[in-house]
C-alpha cells in the first residue's frame, strides 16, 4: 500500500525535514473555565486560549510516515514535552532529524512555531530501540510530592481502575473536520482492516474516562498538559473497535506555578492483547485554585 499521507515534506537542512507551516485550531476555545477559553487564559497569564497539545501530535504524523511507514503505526512512538503554548490557528511546523533506515530507531523531532519559537520538543522512535524515549529519561522517583495541596489525594503508585472505552466514528470525523493531515487510512481502509485513530485521538481515547474519574477528586482548577507520550505495541487503535483502559500514577509534585502528577494507561483489546500506551503529565495552575489563594 502506498503511504497514507499527501503532506509535502520540505528539507530544511541537510538530515532535518519539517511539515509546512499548519494554521492548528483551538477547538475547545468555547469551554469556559478552561485553559482553551481566552478570559481563563488570559487571566492566568497565557497570551490567549491556548491550543492542547495532543492537537499538534496531528502534525507529527506524515514525519512517521517519512521515517518509519507503517510499522510506525504498529510499534511507533511518539513522545513530546512541551514548551509553549500556541492560541488558535497560530502557524506552526513539526521538524524531524532523519533516522537511518532499521527496524529499531529513534530519532529527535520538535516543532517551531514561525518566528522560531519552540512549541514542543521529544522522540519519535519505531521498534525496540533499547534506549529510553524522551519522557522514560526523566526519573520519577526524584519527583517530591511534599507541599502539594490541590493533588493531596493522589499518591504514586495510585491504580487507575478499568474503563470501557471505544473511539466512535463521530469522534473521528469531528478530529478530521479540523486536522491539517488527513490521511487515507483514517476515514477509509487501512493495512489493519478499517479506520485508523488519529495521534490525537489515542490521546483522548487513553486519558477519557480514565482521568476524568481522578478530576472529581481534584476539583475545580484549570489543567493543562504538560508533556504527552503515545506508544503502538501492537498498533494501531481502530476506530468503533472496543478497547479495556488502565494504568497508574507515577508521581506527584508541584512547581513554583503548578502542582502536577505523571501517570500512564494502556490499552488492552477484548482478549488482554496490549495495543497501544500513554504517558502524560497534568499541570494544574495554583493561581486558579482557592487553595493557593495567598
Amino acid at each position: 500500500m502506498t503511504s497514507p499521507t499527501r503532506t509535502e515534506l520540505t528539507q530544511l537542512e541537510p538530515g532535518v525535514v519539517a511539515t509546512p507551516f499548519r494554521n492548528v485550531a483551538n477547538p475547545n476555545q468555547n469551554a469556559s473555565g478552561s485553559i482553551h477559553d481566552q478570559a481563563t487564559a488570559t487571566k492566568l497569564g497565557f497570551r490567549g486560549g491556548t491550543v492542547a497539545g495532543s492537537n499538534h501530535m496531528d502534525l507529527f504524523a506524515p514525519l512517521a510516515a517519512k521515517a518509519f511507514g507503517r510499522a510506525w503505526w504498529e510499534t511507533g512512538s511518539l513522545s513530546l514535552y512541551f514548551r509553549n503554548a500556541t492560541i488558535d490557528r497560530e502557524p506552526v511546523s513539526a521538524r524531524m532529524k532523519v533516522p537511518p533506515r532499521g527496524e529499531d530507531v529513534q530519532t529527535d523531532v520538535w516543532m517551531n512555531r514561525e518566528d522560531g519559537m519552540l512549541v514542543c520538543e521529544g522522540t519519535m522512535a519505531v521498534g525496540n530501540t533499547g534506549e529510553p524515549t524522551a519522557l522514560q529519561r526523566l526519573d520519577m522517583d526524584a519527583i517530591d510530592a511534599t507541599g502539594v495541596r490541590i493533588l493531596e489525594k493522589l499518591h504514586a503508585g495510585d491504580i487507575i481502575p478499568e474503563s470501557g472505552v471505544v473511539y466512535s466514528q463521530k469522534q473521528q470525523e469531528e478530529r478530521l473536520n479540523i486536522m491539517t493531515e488527513p490521511m487515507d487510512w483514517y476515514s477509509g481502509d487501512s493495512p489493519w482492516g478499517g479506520p485508523v485513530v488519529t495521534p490525537a485521538g489515542y490521546v483522548g481515547l487513553l486519558y477519557g474516562q480514565a482521568i476524568r474519574s481522578l478530576r472529581l477528586s481534584i476539583g475545580s482548577v484549570v489543567g493543562l498538559f504538560g508533556a504527552i507520550e503515545i506508544r503502538n505495541v501492537n498498533g494501531p487503535l481502530l476506530v468503533d473497535t472496543p478497547y479495556v483502559v488502565h494504568g497508574k500514577i507515577l508521581s506527584v509534585g508541584q512547581s513554583p506555578k503548578t502542582e502536577f502528577f505523571w501517570y500512564e494507561t494502556y490499552a488492552d483489546d477484548t482478549s488482554g492483547k496490549r495495543i497501544a500506551e500513554h504517558r502524560m503529565l497534568l499541570r494544574f495552575m495554583k493561581a486558579s485554585s482557592p487553595l493557593w489563594a495567598e
